[in-house]
């Protein structure tokens, strides 16, 4: 673990290091995701000889927050989207608003009525700083103050995508956009693990399946518990995860949703006019 540490500390330099077009960028910065994960995948964990590690592996968060680690330097990146350098917005894992209420009444008043923000965990966000302050007088005396985050865009960052997790998911996008309007919600998964559904019904605007490929068969899986069968069946293993990499396009899909959101101005009634919609 302490080699891991290492190890991940140099992979965040080599993601500040990367130079080149904006595809060049994305390109270089996926193929570094992948030797970053290959190597939490296979040489930490499969490779170890103690069955802790493996068994473990997602209470101890050591793959599936990986992609949540990855994306603040991605759309970070000045080269890879420069159209968010000048909004100012924070980027990666977010405490954001949900909603509001007053947690008072007549026989038990509190300053402002009592206000207090309800909030969700994002495994990914691009948000904005909010500050909400109510009071029961005009100048605001006795004020009641809350801090917090709007996120505009949400994402949900899932290892196996199963039918559960998509239905958690659905509810999670219907309280993201009921209380932000303009708010989007995608979700991230590496393997597909449940037969794919539309999403047209539901507050979730696209789900992107990073590596274009669905999770190995539990049957296969089952041999992977001890030490001694991973040892035996390590190229199989490797080899389905060198065939199913990280794929840059969807990376670049999933930066274009947010550029076209950036470029969403609001209409203006002489353009309007022109074009003849809006």
């Amino acid at each position: 673990m302490e080699a891991a540490i290492v190890r991940y500390h140099k992979w965040v330099n080599d993601l500040g290091q990367v130079t080149g077009t904006a595809d060049e960028v994305l390109t270089k910065m996926v193929a570094l995701l992948n030797e970053y994960r290959n190597y939490i995948d296979v040489d930490l964990v499969f490779d170890s000889p103690n069955d802790f590690l493996y068994r473990q592996k997602g209470q101890l968060k050591l793959d599936n927050s990986v992609i949540e680690e990855f994306l603040p330097h991605l759309v970070g990146n000045a080269i890879v989207l420069p159209e968010l350098t000048p909004i100012g917005t924070a980027l990666g894992p977010t405490s954001s608003f949900s909603a509001a209420y007053f947690n008072s009444s007549l026989d038990a008043l509190r300053p402002g009525g009592g206000l207090a923000v309800k909030t969700k965990n994002q495994d990914f966000a691009i948000a904005k700083p909010l500050f909400l302050r109510s009071s029961h007088y005009p100048d605001f005396k006795d004020a009641a103050t809350q801090a917090t985050f709007i996120s505009y865009v949400a994402a949900e960052c899932k290892t196996n995508l199963d039918k559960t997790m998509f239905q958690e998911a659905c509810a999670t996008a219907h309280d993201t956009k009921s209380s932000v309007a303009g708010a989007r919600y995608y979700l991230l998964c590496e393997w597909l693990d449940m037969s794919p559904q539309s999403t047209a019904p539901t507050d979730i605007d696209e789900i992107i399946i990073l590596r274009k490929a669905k999770r190995l068969n539990s049957n296969v899986r089952s041999h992977y518990s001890s030490s001694d069968k991973r040892q035996k069946l390590r190229g199989e293993y490797y080899g389905f995860l060198q065939k199913n990499p990280f794929r840059v396009e969807m990376f670049k899909r999933f930066i274009e949703h947010i550029r076209e959101l950036i470029k969403n101005e609001q209409p203006v009634e002489t353009s309007v006019l022109q074009v003849g919609y809006f």
